[in-house]
C-alpha cells in the first residue's frame, strides 16, 4: 500500500512516510512486519532514513516503483 501511494502521488517525493508504529497501527501489523516494509522500500530506494526525523518519499524515485509486492 505505501508503494502504491508513493507510486500514485499520494506521498509525494520528499513527503515524510508512516513511521513503523503508525504502519503498524494503520494496517495492523506487526512490529516486524512494519520494521520489514520500512527496509524494502529503502532497499528499492524509494525511501530514505533521516535519524531522529523520520523516513521520506526518495527525490529520485526509480521507474516502476509500484510493481512488486509487499510495500505495506
Amino acid at each position: 500500500m505505501i508503494r502504491e501511494r508513493i507510486a500514485d502521488g499520494t506521498y509525494p517525493p520528499g513527503t515524510q512516510i508512516p513511521s513503523v508504529l503508525k504502519l503498524q497501527e494503520e494496517f495492523g501489523i506487526a512490529t516486524a512486519t512494519s520494521q520489514k516494509v520500512h527496509r524494502g522500500l529503502r532497499a528499492e530506494g524509494l525511501i530514505y532514513t533521516e535519524p531522529g526525523m523520520g523516513s521520506f518519499v526518495s527525490k529520485d524515485l526509480p521507474e516502476r516503483s509500484a510493481e512488486g509486492s509487499g510495500g505495506a
